[in-house]
C-alpha cells in the first residue's frame, strides 16, 4: 500500500495531489530508512515544484507555506534558487512574500541574492510603497561590503521619499549600513539630520534610534527637533516612545540646569583652603537665585506624562525613569501609582519594575510608602519577585508600619521556598539594624527560630544574630550559651563558623562553657569544614590568650593538626598562630601584642542594601538591571552648571502661521477642554436652551461669561499649542497688543454682534463642522465687540475682569509654562465651594451655571461627631501627646480646604517649648495652611489649634512633621471620605435629576446594621450622618433615604440583620 502511494506521487504534478501523497508518504513506517528521508525530500520537492508553475495561485500558496515553515522556526535555506525566481514577479502579493523570505535568508545566501540585485534596484522605483520598502530592507540585509555604495544611494533616495513607510525603512537601513562599514558615518549623519526633520510620527522613532546607534554624541542635530519631538511624542509608535524617550533624558541632562537645587540649600557655610572671600560670596549669591525651570524642560515632563498610561511597560518604565532623572523631586511622586499598576504584569515585567522601584525606594522612602501593601508576597510568585519585594518592603519600614511588616515576615519565614524565608531572616535583621525601636524584639523572634526543625532557618537565624550581638555592645550571655548548644545540632559550616567566632569574642564573658566547646572541635577537627576550621583555630588562639591554664595543651593539639591539613589557607593560618602567640626564640615584636591583635573591638558589619551602589546606572537599562556596565551604555551626565543657550532649539516660523495659529488652536481645543470641565458643559448648555423672550441683560451676562470663557481658553490654548508658537512667544504678544487695540475700536452694532455671536455659540454647541476661517474670525470679533459692551455697561464686574486678564498677561509673560503643572490637582472641583464672597456668587448666578442653581445651595452640617483621632501618641511624642478631628466647618484659611482642630497636650512634668509644624511631606497637589508656632506649654497644659488642608478630593495621607524645640515627629492625617463632603439641600426632584447625571466613576459604599425593631428613619439618619457630612433629601417613599452632598454622591443602601 505504502509504495503505491509513493509511486503515485512521483507521477503527480498538480499541487492537490502532491499533498495528498505527502500524507500519504508521512505514514511510510519508520523501520525504512528510505521513507524516512524522503517524507522531507519530496515535501520541498513539491514547493520547488508549485514554485516553478506557471500559476500565480500555485506560487502564492508555495510561498505562504514557506513563510508559514519559517515562521515557526524550520529551516527553508534550499529553497532560496527557486524562491529568488520569483522576485522579478509581477503579482504583488507573490513579491510581498518574496521579500519576507529574502530578508531572512539574504545574509546567508549571499552570492544568490547578488545575482537578483538589478532586480532589488528595478523594485526601489515600484509604484507601490511596501514594495520600494521591502526592496530596500533585502539590499540592506546583503551583507557584502561590496554593494555599500549601492545601498548608500538607495538609502538616499529613500529618506526623500513621499510615503513615510519608506522613510521608515531608510531609518532603519542607516543602522545595518553603519554596522556593515563604519567608515561611511559622515555620510549617514546627513541622511539622519535630514530624516530628523521629518514630521511623521512613523518616521521619528525610527530616526531616533539610527541617532543612537550612529552618533548619540551629536547632541546638535536635537536642537531644531527638539519641540518637534517633544509634540509627536505622544502619537509616535510605542517602541519608538521608549527610544526617544531615554534620548531626550540624555538630551535634557546635557541642556537644562538641575531642578534639584532649590532641595539642596547650602550643606555647609565653611569656605574650602585656598577660596577666598570674595569667591565664596560670589558662590553664595549664586546660590541664592530663585530656581526658574526653562520651558522647553517643562514642555518635555508635560508631555510625557499621559505616557504614564500607556499600555506599554516599556513605555511607562521610561517615562518613570525619565522623570527621575530629570523632574523636581516634588513631581517625581507620580510615577509611583503607574510603576505599582505594572507589578500586575507577567513576571519578567514585575522583575525589572521591581528592581527599578528597590533602587528609587533607598533614597525616597515617602513615593511607594502608600503602596506598602502592594509589595506583601504571594504564594505564587517566583522566588526571584519575593526577594525584590522583601527589598522593598526593607527599604520601606520605618517606626510607624515595622510592627505591620514584622507580623507578614513571620509569615513569610514559614515559607517552603527555603530560599525565600532565608532571605526573610535576613530582612529582619536589616529592620533591626535600621530600626533601633525593635532591635530587641527582632533579636528575640531570632532567637525563638533557633529552635525550628529547619536546618536552613537555624543557620540563618545565627548568622543575623551573630549580626546584631557585633552591634550591640550590650552583654547577651545567655543569648551566646544558647547558641552553643547548638553547636552539636547545626550542620551548616556557615552557621557553626558563626557560633565559633561569637564564642571566640565573648570568651572572657562565658569562661566555663568556651574551653569546653574547644574541646568538642579538636576532636571533629579534621571532617569540618575549611571555613569552620579556620574559626576553630582562631578560637584557640583567643582561648591560649586569656585562659593558658586550661586550653594551652589543647590549643597546641589543634595546631599540629593544622600544620599538616590540605587546604594551604589554613596550613599558612596555623604557621601564623603558632609565631604570633607561642613565644620563642624567633619571635619577632609582634609577640608582645598578640592579645591587642586577636581581641581588638570589631568594627559592627553594615547592613546595607544590595541595590545602594546602582543608582550611578540609568534606571532601565540593561546595565541597572545586571549591575555592570554593558556594551553600547550611554551614562547619564551630570547636570550643567549654566545651562547653555536656550535659543539654539528656536525654529523660524512663518509669519502667516505664527498670527493664525493660536486662533484656529484655540477654536479646536475649546470642545476638549469642555470634555473635561462639567461646569462648562453646564454653561453650554444654559446657552443653546436660552430662548429669544428672556431679558437683555440677562443674555448678556451669559454671553459675556461665555465670551470670557473662549477668551481664557484661546490664550491659554495658545500657550501650550505647538513648539512654533513657543519659540516666537514676544511676537505672539505684540500680536495680541494689536488685537486688543482693534478690539477697543469696535464699539458699535451690540445687537447684531450679539445675534452672530449666539449663532456661533449654537452651531460650536451642536458640533458642527462646517465654520471655515472666516466664520471663525468673525465669531473672534464678536466675542471682542461684545466683550468691549460687557465691560463698559457692567461696572459691578470690572475688578474681576481686571484681574482675569492681568492673569493672562501673566501666562503670556511664560510662554511655555503651564501654570497648572506647578500646581496639579488630582481631582477636578465640578461645582463651586461655599466659602464666596456675596459679589461672586451674584456673578455666578447671572452666568446661569445650571438651571437648577436656584433650588441648591450649600447647608449646616446635620451632626457633628465627636470622634478624635490620635495624631501623636505620648510615648512616641516624649510627653507631648496630639488628637485631632473634623469639625465640620467651613475652613477659614481657604474655600477649598478642609478644617482640622487639633489638640495639643502636655503629659510630661517639663516645660515643652516651640511647637510648630516642620517638614511637610505632601502628595503633588495637596497644600496644607499650619497653625502659629506655640512658645510653651505648661506641665499637663492643652490648647487647641486650628488647621486647614485641601485633600485635593483624595484620601490621600497628608504627612507631616510636628516639631517642638528638641525633637520632630512624623505623623500624618488621612480624612475619612465622608469629611470632605459639603452638605447641599435640595428637592427630591432635583435629587433624582443630579443622580441621572452622574458618571459611576466613584463609589463608596457603606453598610448599616440594627435590628429590625430600632431601623427607624431617624436611627438611619444619624448612622449617616455619623460617617458622612451630608443633607437630607426629603423623600415621599417611607423606605428610602436620600442624602446630597457637593463634591461626591453616594448611593445609600438600607441593609437589615
Amino acid at each position: 500500500m505504502s509504495s503505491n502511494s509513493f509511486a503515485y506521487t512521483e507521477q503527480s504534478g498538480g499541487g492537490e495531489t502532491a499533498e495528498l501523497g505527502q500524507e500519504a508518504t508521512s505514514t511510510i513506517s519508520p523501520s525504512g530508512a528510505f521513507g524516512l528521508f524522503s517524507s522531507d525530500l519530496k515535501k520541498n520537492e513539491d514547493l520547488k515544484q508549485m514554485l516553478e508553475s506557471n500559476k500565480d495561485s500555485a506560487k502564492l500558496d508555495a510561498m505562504k507555506r514557506i513563510v508559514g515553515m519559517i515562521a515557526k522556526g524550520k529551516n527553508a535555506s534550499e529553497l532560496f534558487p527557486a524562491v529568488v525566481k520569483n522576485v522579478a514577479s509581477k503579482n504583488i502579493e507573490i513579491k510581498k512574500l518574496v521579500y519576507v523570505y529574502l530578508v531572512r535568508y539574504a545574509e546567508e545566501q549571499q552570492d544568490l541574492a547578488l545575482l537578483s540585485i538589478s532586480t532589488f534596484q528595478r523594485a526601489l522605483k515600484d509604484p507601490n510603497q511596501l514594495i520600494r520598502a521591502s526592496a530596500l530592507r533585502v539590499l540592506s540585509s546583503i551583507r557584502v561590503p561590496i554593494i555599500v555604495p549601492i545601498m548608500m544611494l538607495a538609502i538616499k533616495e529613500a529618506s526623500a521619499d513621499l510615503s513615510p513607510y519608506v522613510r521608515k525603512n531608510a531609518a532603519h537601513a542607516i543602522q545595518k549600513l553603519y554596522s556593515l562599514d563604519p567608515e561611511q558615518k559622515e555620510m549617514l549623519i546627513e541622511v539622519i539630520e535630514k530624516l530628523l526633520k521629518d514630521k511623521s510620527t512613523l518616521v521619528a522613532g525610527s530616526v531616533v534610534m539610527a541617532f543612537e546607534e550612529v552618533c548619540p554624541d551629536r547632541i546638535d542635530l536635537i536642537h531644531k527637533n527638539y519641540r518637534k519631538l517633544c509634540n509627536l511624542l505622544v502619537d509616535v509608535e510605542e517602541w519608538g516612545q521608549v527610544v526617544i524617550i531615554h534620548m531626550l533624558t540624555r538630551y535634557a541632562r546635557t541642556q537644562f540646569v538641575s531642578p534639584w537645587k532649590e532641595d539642596d540649600g547650602l550643606e555647609d557655610n565653611e569656605k574650602n583652603f585656598y577660596e577666598s572671600d570674595d569667591e565664596l560670596k560670589e558662590k553664595t549669591e549664586d546660590r541664592k537665585k530663585p530656581y526658574s525651570m526653562d520651558p522647553d524642560h517643562r514642555l518635555l515632563i508635560r508631555n510625557t506624562k499621559p505616557l504614564l498610561q500607556s499600555r506599554n511597560a516599556a513605555v511607562v518604565m521610561a517615562v518613570a525613569q525619565l522623570y527621575w532623572h530629570i523632574s523636581p523631586k516634588s513631581e517625581a511622586g507620580i510615577i509611583s501609582k503607574s510603576l505599582v499598576r505594572l507589578l500586575r504584569s507577567n513576571r519578567e515585567v514585575q522583575y525589572i519594575v521591581l528592581q527599578n522601584i528597590a533602587t528609587m525606594s533607598i533614597q525616597r522612602k515617602g513615593m511607594f510608602e502608600p503602596y506598602l501593601k502592594s509589595f506583601y508576597v504571594r504564594s505564587t510568585d517566583p522566588t526571584m519577585i519575593k526577594t525584590l519585594k522583601l527589598e522593598i518592603l526593607t527599604n520601606l519600614a520605618n517606626e510607624a508600619n515595622i510592627s505591620t511588616l514584622l507580623r507578614e515576615f513571620q509569615t513569610y519565614v514559614k515559607s517552603q521556598d527555603k530560599q525565600f524565608a532565608a532571605a526573610t531572616i535576613q530582612t529582619i535583621g536589616r529592620c533591626a539594624t535600621n530600626i533601633s525601636e525593635v532591635t530587641d524584639t527582632c533579636l528575640n523572634g531570632l532567637v525563638c527560630l533557633l529552635s525550628n526543625r529547619d536546618e536552613i532557618v537555624v543557620a540563618e537565624s545565627v548568622v543575623v544574630i551573630k549580626k546584631l550581638l557585633q552591634m550591640q555592645p550590650v552583654q547577651h550571655g545567655e543569648i551566646i550559651k544558647h547558641m552553643a548548644k547548638l553547636l552539636d545540632s547545626i550542620t551548616v559550616p556557615v552557621a557553626r563558623a558563626s557560633i565559633l567566632w561569637l564564642i571566640g569574642e565573648n570568651c572572657e564573658r562565658v569562661p566555663k562553657i568556651a574551653p569546653d566547646v574547644l574541646r568538642k572541635m579538636a576532636k571533629s577537627f579534621t571532617s569540618e569544614d575549611d571555613l569552620v576550621k579556620l574559626q576553630i583555630l582562631n578560637l584557640g588562639a583567643k582561648l591560649y590568650l586569656t585562659n593558658s591554664k586550661q586550653t594551652k595543651l589543647l590549643t597546641q593539639y589543634i595546631l599540629n593538626l593544622g600544620k599538616y591539613d590540605q587546604n594551604y589557607d589554613i596550613r599558612d593560618r596555623t604557621r601564623f598562630i603558632r609565631q604570633l602567640i607561642v613565644p620563642n626564640e624567633k619571635s619577632g615584636a609582634l609577640s608582645k601584642y598578640a592579645k591587642k591583635i586577636f581581641l581588638a573591638q570589631k568594627p559592627a558589619p553594615l547592613l546595607e542594601s544590595p541595590f545602594k551602589d546602582r543608582d550611578h546606572f540609568q534606571l532601565g537599562t540593561l546595565s541597572h538591571t545586571l549591575n555592570i556596565k554593558a556594551s553600547g551604555y550611554l551614562e547619564l551626565s551630570n547636570w550643567p552648571e549654566v545651562a547653555p543657550d536656550p535659543s539654539v532649539r528656536n525654529v523660524e516660523v512663518i509669519e502667516l502661521a505664527k498670527e493664525w495659529t493660536p486662533t484656529g488652536k484655540a477654536k479646536k481645543e475649546n470642545p476638549a477642554k469642555k470634555f473635561y470641565s462639567e461646569s462648562e458643559e453646564e454653561e453650554e448648555s444654559s446657552d443653546s436652551s436660552s430662548s429669544d423672550s428672556e431679558s437683555e441683560s440677562g443674555s448678556e451676562s451669559g454671553e459675556g461669561g461665555g465670551s470670557e470663557e473662549e477668551e481664557d481658553s484661546s490664550e491659554d490654548s495658545s500657550e501650550g499649542s505647538s513648539s512654533e508658537e513657543e519659540s516666537e512667544s514676544g511676537d505672539e504678544s505684540e500680536a495680541e497688543n494689536k488685537r486688543m487695540a482693534t478690539r477697543n475700536s469696535k464699539n458699535k452694532g451690540k445687537s447684531d454682534t450679539e445675534d452672530g455671536k449666539k449663532k456661533n455659540e449654537k452651531s460650536k454647541t451642536s458640533g458642527s463642522s462646517d465654520a471655515d476661517s472666516s466664520s471663525i474670525e468673525s465669531s473672534s470679533d464678536s466675542e471682542s465687540e461684545s466683550e468691549s459692551e460687557y465691560e463698559s455697561r457692567k461696572t459691578t464686574k470690572e475688578i474681576g475682569k481686571q484681574t482675569k486678564q492681568d492673569r493672562n498677561l501673566l501666562t503670556k509673560d511664560v510662554s511655555l509654562l503651564d501654570l497648572d503643572d506647578f500646581n496639579p490637582i488630582s481631582t477636578p472641583v465640578v461645582l463651586p465651594t461655599p466659602a464666596l464672597s456675596p459679589s461672586l456668587i451674584a456673578d455666578l448666578e447671572g452666568l446661569n451655571l445650571s438651571t437648577s442653581s436656584s433650588v441648591i445651595s450649600v447647608g449646616t452640617p446635620v451632626f457633628v461627631p465627636g470622634k478624635t483621632h490620635v495624631l501623636l501618641h505620648r510615648m512616641s511624642g516624649k510627653g507631648l501627646a496630639a488628637n485631632y478631628f473634623f469639625p465640620r466647618q467651613p475652613c477659614i484659611f481657604g474655600d477649598k480646604m478642609v478644617s482640622v482642630q487639633i489638640t495639643l497636650n502636655n503629659t510630661s512634668d517639663r516645660k515643652i517649648e516651640n511647637i510648630h509644624i516642620g517638614e511637610k511631606k505632601l502628595p503633588v497637589g495637596m497644600q496644607m495652611h499650619v497653625f502659629h508656632p506655640i512658645d510653651s506649654l505648661e506641665p499637663e497644659g492643652s490648647i487647641t489649634v486650628s488647621m486647614g488642608i485641601d485633600f485635593c478630593d483624595s484620601t490621600q495621607t497628608a504627612s507631616f512633621q510636628l516639631c517642638t524645640k528638641d525633637d520632630c515627629f512624623n505623623v500624618t492625617i488621612q480624612p475619612p471620605i465622608g469629611e470632605l463632603l459639603l452638605p447641599v439641600t435640595m428637592s427630591e426632584k432635583d435629587f433624582k435629576k443630579e443622580q441621572g447625571m452622574l458618571t459611576g466613576m466613584n463609589e463608596t459604599s457603606a453598610v448599616i446594621i440594627a435590628a429590625p425593631q430600632n431601623f427607624t428613619p431617624s436611627m438611619v439618619l444619624q448612622k449617616v450622618v455619623n460617617v458622612a457630612n451630608v443633607g437630607v433629601v426629603p423623600s415621599g417613599q417611607d423606605n428610602i433615604h436620600r442624602s446630597e452632598e457637593l463634591k461626591f454622591s453616594s448611593s445609600l443602601r438600607k441593609v437589615c440583620s
